[in-house]
């Protein structure tokens, strides 16, 4: 049950010292219990102290790390339903499906389709983060020799194996790589914790219901297993929803730490062969508790609008999307390149950006201080006007910086025009097009 903060505070060192930011040790817990601060800022607690409140604060899910180096990767920690009460912490993943029932050709071809959707979007990179390798008693591969294709790709795998035996031996080829290996239930949790355990990566966890699952969980824990997943996918759609659902809303709301853990979905068990329908179930289980979903193919058709979702609802509604304010030169642009300014709003900055680069012309693109909103309603607040833009030059030195006198400024703000050739004497102002789409045209009847 989550702290009050005058239980904090009965166990808090009552210095008022300050270093933690707060003027009070009252005020530091009541922040620490509205999530705001963690506890780790006062350096002053006793350590039986800081043991029992980190131990009661910590989110009602755990983080689950899987993956290795620049590769790794954080699932869970939510400490909300939705994304308007606080923040959502660990985007969703998606993985892409192999089987041993598969033909060579087949694998092949799903190992290139897994590399091709690769691309950036305000700053994030966009592919496909993790590979699934199913093993069939039955199927045509080698499950050893597939998990080593499936390694090849760089990617994060998750080894769906319900035999100890062969998982153990797919691990020994990409254990390295800190994958998960999914499979453990009320069967076999026993020797696949073993073999998790030996090979130090995260355990998946299933079963026929809830009721199984959260009995098997418990077990695991009651062998000391901690870092684990678990697999919500049922026997349609239907139980699948309402697996995921009550899940984190138990972990969440009534918190049961025995649900606090990431969960998998796996669109190949409830819609296999269905691309579409999978392709509208991606977005479903973004939205509704997956952490990690297993497609059979994810290419730019269904990754464009998913991953544009995934990120509109990742973002943490508390702060602005912005960039750093500054000069940013393109295209190999000197001080004797022409000045274009934007605002610095995220969105605007790479529409603006990448539309720049295509042209090709050396331009500094200058952005403003505007609090992170677009164009037209930093305008309209007065955070971007010819006296912010003036006073922003002034203070980042721009004249010092470049000799060019020349500043395209953005169409849908071309009434700022007359002021700043009043306030910034010696430059020429420029009227940009409206739409970002247009600037390359512009830019190079420009030069």
């Amino acid at each position: 049950m989550a702290l009050k903060g005058l239980d904090i505070f009965k166990l808090s060192p009552k210095k008022n010292c300050k270093e933690c930011g707060c003027p009070t040790c009252m005020a530091f817990s009541m922040k620490v219990a509205q999530g705001a601060v963690d506890i780790a800022a006062c350096p002053y607690f006793a350590p039986e102290a800081l043991a029992k409140l980190s131990a009661a604060t910590e989110p009602p899910m755990k983080t689950i790390k899987v993956g290795a180096g620049d590769a790794e990767l954080s699932l869970g920690g939510e400490t909300v339903l939705f994304r308007h009460e606080k923040t959502f912490v660990s985007r969703t993943r998606y993985a892409m499906s192999l089987c041993t029932c598969m033909d060579d050709e087949t694998v092949a071809q799903k190992l290139e389709d897994i590399k091709k959707v690769d691309y950036e979007r305000i700053g994030e990179r966009m592919f496909v983060e993790m590979v699934y390798v199913n093993y069939s008693a039955d199927g045509k591969q080698d499950y050893v020799e597939l998990v080593k294709k499936a390694a090849e790709t760089g990617r994060i795998l998750i080894l769906d194996c319900k035999d100890a035996e062969i998982a153990k031996a797919a691990l020994e080829v990409c254990k390295d790589g800190k994958p998960i290996l999914n499979g453990a239930d009320a069967s076999n949790y026993e020797a696949m914790n073993a073999v998790a355990t030996a090979a130090g990566v995260v355990l998946g966890v299933g079963g026929a219901d809830l009721s199984e699952i959260h009995d098997t969980v418990e077990k695991l824990e009651g062998l000391g297993n901690k870092n684990l997943v678990i697999d919500v996918t049922g026997a349609d759609v239907k139980e699948t929803f309402k697996n995921a659902v009550q899940i984190r809303k138990a972990a969440i709301k009534d918190g049961d730490r025995t649900f606090g853990y990431p969960s998998i979905v796996n669109l190949h068990k409830i819609a296999a062969g269905d691309l579409h329908k999978q392709a509208a179930l991606l977005s479903l289980f973004t939205m509704k508790y997956g952490s990690v979903i297993v497609a059979e193919h994810i290419g730019y058709a269904e990754a464009l609008p998913l991953y544009g979702l995934r990120q509109n609802l990742f973002t943490d509604p508390q702060k602005p999307m912005k960039v750093e304010p500054g000069v940013y030169p393109l295209n190999g642009a000197d001080e004797n390149s022409v000045c274009l300014t934007t605002v610095d709003f995220a969105l605007t900055y790479f529409l603006v950006s990448g539309e720049l680069e295509r042209s090709g012309v050396p331009v500094n693109l200058i952005i403003n201080d505007a609090g992170g909103l677009s164009v037209l309603t930093s305008w309209a607040a007065g955070k971007f006007s010819s006296s912010s833009i003036a006073k922003f030059f002034q203070e980042q030195d721009i004249e010092g910086k470049i000799k060019s006198r020349k500043l395209i400024i953005p169409g849908k703000v071309a009434v700022l025009k007359g002021e700043l050739e009043a306030k910034m004497p010696g430059w020429e102002i420029i009227i940009a097009p409206n739409e970002a789409v247009q600037l390359v045209k512009f830019m190079k009847d420009f030069a």
